[in-house]
């Protein structure tokens, strides 16, 4: 299975809680992180919801 890398490019502090709780799921710690996850749907779906805070990384 294909994978993606997607770095956190800004930081979730005044964000709402569900935004938090997907940068966390993602996998993400701390700011200018980058973590390698499957290309799934559900994946694609939560980059999406915090697709201002992250990026994707070729």
């Amino acid at each position: 299975m294909a994978t993606i890398k997607i770095k956190q490019v800004r930081s979730a502090i005044n964000r709402p809680k569900d935004q938090k709780a997907t940068l966390i799921a993602l996998g993400f710690k701390k700011l200018n992180q980058t973590v390698e996850k499957d290309d799934t749907p559900q994946i694609m779906g939560m980059i999406k919801k915090v697709s201002h805070l992250v990026e994707i990384v070729k």
